[in-house]
Protein backbone atom coordinates (compact mmCIF):
# COMPACT_ATOMS: atom_id res chain seq x y z
CA UNK A 1 0.00 0.00 0.00
CA UNK A 2 1.76 3.36 -0.71
CA UNK A 3 2.06 6.36 1.25
CA UNK A 4 -0.41 9.01 1.38
CA UNK A 5 0.29 12.03 -1.07
CA UNK A 6 0.94 15.35 0.73
CA UNK A 7 -1.96 18.31 0.06
CA UNK A 8 -0.54 20.33 -2.76
CA UNK A 9 -1.07 23.33 0.03
CA UNK A 10 0.99 21.45 2.00
CA UNK A 11 3.10 20.50 -0.24
CA UNK A 12 3.92 24.25 -1.05
CA UNK A 13 4.46 25.52 2.80
CA UNK A 14 7.14 22.53 3.23
CA UNK A 15 8.75 23.80 0.09
CA UNK A 16 8.96 27.57 1.27
CA UNK A 17 10.74 26.33 4.90
CA UNK A 18 13.53 24.75 2.33
CA UNK A 19 14.76 22.10 4.20
CA UNK A 20 16.82 20.36 1.70
CA UNK A 21 18.89 23.23 1.04
CA UNK A 22 19.81 24.06 4.74
CA UNK A 23 20.46 20.13 5.02
CA UNK A 24 22.65 20.20 2.71
CA UNK A 25 24.34 23.56 3.99
CA UNK A 26 25.04 21.69 7.31
CA UNK A 27 26.54 18.70 5.67
CA UNK A 28 28.95 20.36 3.55
CA UNK A 29 29.72 22.65 6.32
CA UNK A 30 31.16 19.63 8.16
CA UNK A 31 32.90 18.23 4.60
CA UNK A 32 30.69 15.32 5.32
CA UNK A 33 29.25 13.02 2.51
CA UNK A 34 25.59 11.44 2.56
CA UNK A 35 27.35 8.09 3.24
CA UNK A 36 28.69 9.47 6.51
CA UNK A 37 25.69 11.03 7.12
CA UNK A 38 23.98 7.66 6.79
CA UNK A 39 26.06 6.31 9.22
CA UNK A 40 25.09 8.49 12.18
CA UNK A 41 21.41 8.61 11.22
CA UNK A 42 20.40 5.24 10.07
CA UNK A 43 19.34 6.58 6.74
CA UNK A 44 20.53 5.47 3.33
CA UNK A 45 22.57 7.90 1.39
CA UNK A 46 19.97 7.99 -1.44
CA UNK A 47 17.19 8.66 1.34
CA UNK A 48 19.28 12.12 2.16
CA UNK A 49 19.64 12.73 -1.72
CA UNK A 50 16.04 12.91 -1.61
CA UNK A 51 15.14 14.75 0.99
CA UNK A 52 18.32 17.37 -0.08
CA UNK A 53 16.84 17.60 -3.79
CA UNK A 54 13.01 18.43 -1.81
CA UNK A 55 11.64 15.38 -3.71
CA UNK A 56 11.11 13.79 0.17
CA UNK A 57 9.98 15.26 3.25
CA UNK A 58 11.13 13.59 5.98
CA UNK A 59 9.30 12.80 9.23
CA UNK A 60 9.77 15.00 12.33
CA UNK A 61 11.69 12.22 13.87
CA UNK A 62 13.88 11.65 11.14
CA UNK A 63 14.59 15.48 10.78
CA UNK A 64 15.46 15.22 14.75
CA UNK A 65 17.78 12.70 14.12
CA UNK A 66 19.36 14.76 11.42
CA UNK A 67 19.65 17.56 13.58
CA UNK A 68 21.12 15.91 16.70
CA UNK A 69 24.59 15.13 14.54
CA UNK A 70 24.95 18.68 13.87
CA UNK A 71 24.00 20.22 16.80
CA UNK A 72 21.16 22.27 15.73
CA UNK A 73 17.61 22.29 16.88
CA UNK A 74 14.29 21.72 14.55
CA UNK A 75 13.93 25.61 14.67
CA UNK A 76 16.86 25.34 12.59
CA UNK A 77 14.92 24.08 9.72
CA UNK A 78 11.64 25.76 10.59
CA UNK A 79 12.71 29.03 11.07
CA UNK A 80 13.71 31.85 8.04
CA UNK A 81 17.06 31.46 8.29
CA UNK A 82 19.65 33.10 6.12
CA UNK A 83 17.61 32.20 3.15
CA UNK A 84 14.74 34.67 3.47
CA UNK A 85 15.20 37.44 1.12
CA UNK A 86 15.84 41.29 2.85
CA UNK A 87 12.79 43.59 1.81
CA UNK A 88 12.59 46.66 3.96
CA UNK A 89 10.60 49.76 2.63
CA UNK A 90 11.27 52.95 4.43
CA UNK A 91 8.59 55.31 4.44
CA UNK A 92 9.88 59.22 4.15
CA UNK A 93 7.90 59.94 7.46
CA UNK A 94 9.82 57.47 9.31
CA UNK A 95 13.07 58.18 8.33
CA UNK A 96 15.62 58.11 11.70
CA UNK A 97 17.02 61.81 11.63
CA UNK A 98 20.54 62.17 13.17
CA UNK A 99 22.54 65.62 12.92
CA UNK A 100 25.63 66.41 14.53
CA UNK A 101 26.52 66.94 18.12
CA UNK A 102 28.36 70.80 18.00
CA UNK A 103 26.39 73.59 20.77
CA UNK A 104 25.64 75.62 17.50
CA UNK A 105 23.54 75.10 14.69
CA UNK A 106 23.19 71.84 13.60
CA UNK A 107 26.48 71.47 10.56
CA UNK A 108 24.11 68.65 9.16
CA UNK A 109 21.42 66.14 9.48
CA UNK A 110 21.52 62.88 7.91
CA UNK A 111 18.36 61.29 7.36
CA UNK A 112 18.77 57.29 7.69
CA UNK A 113 17.81 55.69 4.30
CA UNK A 114 17.86 52.40 5.24
CA UNK A 115 17.14 51.85 9.10
CA UNK A 116 15.98 49.27 10.83
CA UNK A 117 17.41 46.79 8.57
CA UNK A 118 19.51 44.58 10.16
CA UNK A 119 22.86 42.89 9.02
CA UNK A 120 23.30 45.38 6.37
CA UNK A 121 26.34 45.56 4.18
CA UNK A 122 26.01 49.11 4.25
CA UNK A 123 24.40 52.31 5.31
CA UNK A 124 22.95 54.95 3.50
CA UNK A 125 21.63 58.68 4.49
CA UNK A 126 20.40 61.75 2.99
CA UNK A 127 22.44 64.41 4.45
CA UNK A 128 21.54 68.07 4.21
CA UNK A 129 24.12 70.71 5.27
CA UNK A 130 22.91 74.36 6.27
CA UNK A 131 24.71 77.23 4.05
CA UNK A 132 25.04 79.08 7.40
CA UNK A 133 26.63 76.50 9.63
CA UNK A 134 29.76 75.64 10.83
CA UNK A 135 32.23 72.85 9.73
CA UNK A 136 31.40 69.99 11.43
CA UNK A 137 34.02 68.24 14.05
CA UNK A 138 36.77 65.83 12.10
CA UNK A 139 35.87 62.15 12.96
CA UNK A 140 36.70 58.76 11.56
CA UNK A 141 35.19 55.18 11.38
CA UNK A 142 35.74 51.97 9.97
CA UNK A 143 35.00 51.47 6.01
CA UNK A 144 34.49 53.86 3.33
CA UNK A 145 32.75 56.51 2.54
CA UNK A 146 30.80 57.62 -1.09
CA UNK A 147 29.11 60.86 -1.21
CA UNK A 148 27.08 62.09 -4.03
CA UNK A 149 25.75 66.11 -4.50
CA UNK A 150 22.34 66.15 -5.34
CA UNK A 151 21.97 70.09 -4.89
CA UNK A 152 24.23 72.85 -3.59
CA UNK A 153 28.13 72.66 -2.85
CA UNK A 154 29.99 70.77 -0.40
CA UNK A 155 33.47 70.99 1.31
CA UNK A 156 35.06 68.09 2.52
CA UNK A 157 37.84 68.50 4.55
CA UNK A 158 40.54 65.01 4.51
CA UNK A 159 44.21 64.36 4.59
CA UNK A 160 44.93 67.73 5.24
CA UNK A 161 43.13 69.62 1.85
CA UNK A 162 39.74 70.79 1.10
CA UNK A 163 37.82 69.30 -1.55
CA UNK A 164 34.82 71.67 -3.32
CA UNK A 165 32.10 69.09 -4.38
CA UNK A 166 29.13 70.83 -6.57
CA UNK A 167 25.93 69.30 -7.94
CA UNK A 168 26.78 65.85 -9.67
CA UNK A 169 30.15 65.48 -8.39
CA UNK A 170 30.91 62.45 -6.27
CA UNK A 171 34.09 61.28 -3.83
CA UNK A 172 34.81 57.77 -2.63
CA UNK A 173 37.46 57.68 0.11
CA UNK A 174 38.42 55.97 3.51
CA UNK A 175 36.60 56.79 6.42
CA UNK A 176 39.12 55.33 8.68
CA UNK A 177 40.92 59.33 8.26
CA UNK A 178 39.58 61.78 10.34
CA UNK A 179 36.87 63.90 7.94
CA UNK A 180 34.36 66.98 7.99
CA UNK A 181 32.07 68.78 6.02
CA UNK A 182 30.46 71.92 5.78
CA UNK A 183 27.82 73.59 2.85
CA UNK A 184 29.44 75.69 0.63
CA UNK A 185 28.83 79.14 2.47
CA UNK A 186 25.69 80.68 1.68
CA UNK A 187 24.53 77.68 -0.66
CA UNK A 188 22.09 74.42 1.18
CA UNK A 189 23.66 71.76 0.01
CA UNK A 190 21.86 68.10 0.16
CA UNK A 191 23.72 64.86 -0.79
CA UNK A 192 23.78 60.97 -0.63
CA UNK A 193 25.93 59.49 1.76
CA UNK A 194 27.00 56.01 1.35
CA UNK A 195 28.72 54.19 4.09
CA UNK A 196 30.20 50.45 4.56
CA UNK A 197 30.40 48.69 7.68
CA UNK A 198 33.74 46.99 6.60
CA UNK A 199 37.32 48.24 6.57
CA UNK A 200 38.56 49.43 3.43
CA UNK A 201 40.58 46.48 2.04
CA UNK A 202 44.49 47.51 2.13
CA UNK A 203 45.37 46.69 -1.23
CA UNK A 204 43.11 44.65 -4.26
CA UNK A 205 44.62 41.81 -6.01
CA UNK A 206 43.85 40.46 -9.62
Amino acid sequence: MSKPMLSETLQEGLEAYRIGPKLRSLRQGKDMGLAQLGEHTGLSAAMLSRIERGQVFPTLATLLRIAMVFGVGLDHFFGPGEDAPVLEVVRVRDRLKLGDKNDGPLSYLFESLDFPVTKSRFQTYLAEFSGNSAESEPHAHPGAELIYVIEGGLELGIHGRSEVLNKGDSVYFDAGFAHSYRAVPGQRCRALVVVSRDAAPDSLSC
